[in-house]
Parts: structure tokens; C-alpha cells; sequence
């Protein structure tokens, strides 16, 4: 068998174990269990990474980097059926660093990037118009937000993670995570009500 066939097949066999089997195999040293948490999670972990940092020069790096990161720290999981939630706790706090990161440049710099992706970059073409209007003024509401609010609403509202799993991915408390969902909320409310022009 060759080893296109070989990898093939192991991907395929391997997307119906669960994922502490996958954590298990990977830890033994099978590479197609790891290539197969890279393709079961993928999309999720560059959605996420997509909507934080608003920027698609960075996002496949942050991607890269949060994988790396994990296979590096596998055995750290303590609880492998959390595989998911961790995984995104992990882009999540290296999108929070490369948007620290990106702030200090910008302010030395004194330039705004001209590869920034807005959420309106993000739609489907068969968006109607008055859909694409109040995204671009969700992006723009998005500008002034704190990071930490903006994320815990993402994750809520765009991702649809449970409060829960906000709170172990943003490694806060429930309470703290539903405060800043509430603020992010009440903040959009205002934006739209006053048209955009709230500071």
C-alpha cells in the first residue's frame, strides 16, 4: 500500500475514534492521531483566531502556532475529552498576544495595517445588503471594544459556546464572563442606537 493510501486511510479510520483516544494515540507517538486532531479542529480553531484578530496575514500563523502548542503540551491535558475547549483556550490566548503585540507596533509606528479583515470580509456573498450594514457597523463597534469583552461575546454569539466553556477558555470566572458579555452587549446596543458615533 502506498503511503498516500496509508494516510488516507488512517485519517478516515481515525475520525470515528473520540478525543481522548486521539490524545491517547497522538502521546504514544502516532503522527496520522495528530494529523487527524489538525483536521478535526482546524476550522474551528482559524474561526475563532479569524474573528479575534481581524487580520488574515495573521491568522494561519496564530493557527500554526496554537497546533505547535499543543502537540508540544499534549500531556498536559489533563482531561483529554476537553480537547476542544483547549484547543481554543490556546488560540484564544495567542490571539490576545498577537493583538498586544500589534498595538505596541502600531503605536510606535504610528500605522495602521492595510491587510486588516473585517468581520464583513467573513460573509457570505448572498448577504443581503441590509445584512452587510449592520455588520460593517458591528466591525466598527468591534474597533472600540475592549479585547476581553469582544471575545467573550465572539465566543458566545458567533461561536456558540456555552458560558461555561467561555469561562475555562478564557480561564475567568462565570461570573466575570457574563459581565463582559453584558457590557459588550450593552456597548453594541448603545453603538447602533446612536448610530455609530458612540466613543
Amino acid at each position: 500500500m502506498n503511503t498516500t493510501k496509508t494516510f488516507v486511510t488512517s485519517i478516515y479510520n481515525n475520525r470515528h475514534l473520540d478525543d481522548g483516544e486521539l490524545v491517547e494515540r497522538a502521546l504514544a507517538g502516532d503522527s496520522w492521531s495528530e494529523e487527524a486532531i489538525f483536521h478535526k479542529y482546524v476550522n474551528q480553531v482559524s474561526s475563532v483566531a479569524a474573528k479575534l484578530l481581524r487580520q488574515h496575514a495573521e491568522v494561519d500563523d496564530v493557527v500554526q502556532d496554537t497546533f505547535v502548542q499543543a502537540f508540544r503540551d499534549l500531556k498536559h491535558l489533563n482531561d483529554p475529552s476537553k480537547l476542544k475547549p483547549w484547543l481554543i483556550q490556546i488560540v484564544v490566548h495567542r490571539s490576545h498576544a498577537r493583538f498586544r503585540k500589534r498595538s505596541w507596533v502600531k503605536f510606535f509606528s504610528r500605522a495602521s495595517s492595510i491587510d486588516d479583515e473585517k468581520l464583513i470580509d467573513q460573509v457570505r456573498v448572498e448577504a443581503t445588503q441590509e445584512t452587510l450594514a449592520e455588520i460593517a457597523m458591528l466591525d466598527r463597534a468591534f474597533d472600540k471594544m475592549k479585547l476581553t469583552h469582544r471575545t467573550c461575546w465572539i465566543l458566545k454569539h458567533l461561536e456558540g459556546y456555552q458560558l461555561t466553556e467561555i469561562a475555562s477558555i478564557t480561564g475567568v470566572s462565570l461570573a466575570t464572563v457574563k459581565r463582559r458579555i453584558s457590557a459588550a452587549s450593552e456597548y453594541l446596543q448603545n453603538y447602533v442606537e446612536q448610530g455609530g458615533l458612540h466613543d
